[in-house]
């Protein structure tokens, strides 16, 4: 995910630009990634929108990046669905999670839950999915699958997540200890995948998703990554094999994302979940209901550059510290 770009702020940039051609090669385009037809209008000026999305393909092989397989219907559902929201001065980024049982509309489909879009569709679909919902113009598109993630973790030498209280993860069978853990690649897919026996399922799940993306910014932001050229280069040359990104990304857009990013720390990039009314049943399906009420006011803000304001007022960002 080009989240990963932003994490690493100042430094990236001057390699990207000594390895344009290398890492540009390694990146995977995805052909009629975006949606046709009516979209929404572009953002305020200067801002730019990025979906970001896991997937939950349990293939051995890779499915994003360099891998095979890109998607299949029916194949793949969107694990992680995330709004990366960056405003014109780029002092902050914003990470907005959907739930990924969240009811919605998906076109063509009707009512279902929103990471069944990329099941359907592809990442068309769920594109179209999230415009039809927010308003939003989404800029760009990214996916990383479980084989992905873990070598972006194993890249930087694996990340801390700081975990409130004991718990077992049954489907798994992992004891997590409360306190301080040291996560590589296969402890990392398993802390963010981890579902039952959290107190509240789903929610703490993207709670989780989020913690690590906070420690993985601050590993690589302050961890020595940026400074010392040889594990940057094996960071990017691990991010760029990993992902996936719509056909109109080049590496010359890469290079201007990392530039303009460069005062970027992680401190600044601020989580947020799309305000909700909780669980409901529909049918058999246990579902995220989303309130409508508070989901447009930040959607709103989202498309008229206001999304600090936004914070000020609603509050609703993830502060970090200690998980489920």
């Amino acid at each position: 995910m080009v989240v990963f770009v932003l994490l690493v702020g100042a430094g990236v940039g001057g390699l990207i630009w000594e390895r344009q051609s290398t890492l540009n090669g390694n990146i995977k385009r995805l052909p009629k990634s975006m949606p046709t037809g009516n979209r929404p209008a572009p953002g305020a000026k200067g801002t730019e929108n990025w979906l970001l999305v896991g997937s939950d393909t349990r293939a051995e092989s890779a499915t994003t990046g360099q891998g095979n397989q890109v998607w299949k219907p029916g194949g793949q559902r969107s694990d992680t669905i995330m709004l990366l929201h960056l405003p014109a001065d780029r002092s902050n980024a914003y990470v907005i999670s959907f739930p990924r049982d969240s009811w919605v509309d998906i076109p063509d489909y009707g009512k279902q839950k929103i990471n069944a879009a990329y099941s359907f569709g592809g990442a068309p679909l769920l594109v179209e999915t999230v415009e039809s919902l927010t308003r939003v113009r989404i800029d760009h598109f990214g996916i990383i699958d479980f084989a992905g993630f873990k070598t972006m973790t194993d890249a930087v030498g694996g990340v801390e997540v700081d975990i409130a209280q004991s718990v077992y993860d049954p489907a798994r069978k992992v004891h997590w200890t409360a306190g301080r853990q040291k996560l590589d690649g296969e402890k990392a897919l398993a802390f963010v995948r981890q579902r039952y026996n959290l107190r509240n399922g789903d929610f703490d799940r993207m709670k989780r998703q989020q913690a690590f993306l906070r420690a993985l910014a601050a590993k690589a932001a302050d961890g020595g990554t940026v400074t010392n050229p040889f594990k940057l280069n094996r960071f990017l040359g691990a991010f760029t094999k990993s992902i996936s990104v719509d056909d109109g990304v080049s590496a010359g857009d890469l290079r201007s994302l990392a530039l303009s990013l460069r005062g970027l720390r992680a401190g600044d990039v601020r989580f947020m979940t799309v305000p909700n009314k909780g669980s409901a049943a529909r049918g058999k399906q246990s579902v995220v209901l989303l309130d409508p009420r508070k989901a447009s006011a930040l959607f709103e803000a989202v498309r008229t550059a206001g999304v600090e304001e936004y914070v000020k007022t609603n509050g609703g960002v993830n502060p970090g510290g200690k998980v489920s």
